[in-house]
């Protein structure tokens, strides 16, 4: 279900992709889902979690690594986390 959820958000939504501006976008009470990769680093899970959890936002915790979300986002990296 996790990946049909992120398959929709990357048609219909606009994505901020990367730790730093997800972290961003948590601060400021402006995201609404964070999606995670299944190899994030542990210490950005804590955190992504931590910042989520104060604003009461949705975490998905995804079954694909971060080359896969990459490839599903049409980039050329990884991506281990991604918001909107």
């Amino acid at each position: 279900m996790s990946l049909n959820e992120l398959k929709s958000a990357i048609k219909e939504q606009k994505l901020t992709y990367g730790t730093r501006e997800t972290l961003k976008k948590l601060k400021n009470s402006e995201a609404k889902v964070v999606f995670l990769a299944s190899n994030a680093p542990q210490d950005v899970v804590e955190t992504v979690l931590h910042y989520a959890s104060l604003s009461d936002v949705k975490v998905i915790e995804l079954d694909i690594p971060d080359e896969e979300v990459g490839i599903l986002c049409k980039r050329r990296h990884p991506v281990a986390v991604l918001s909107y």
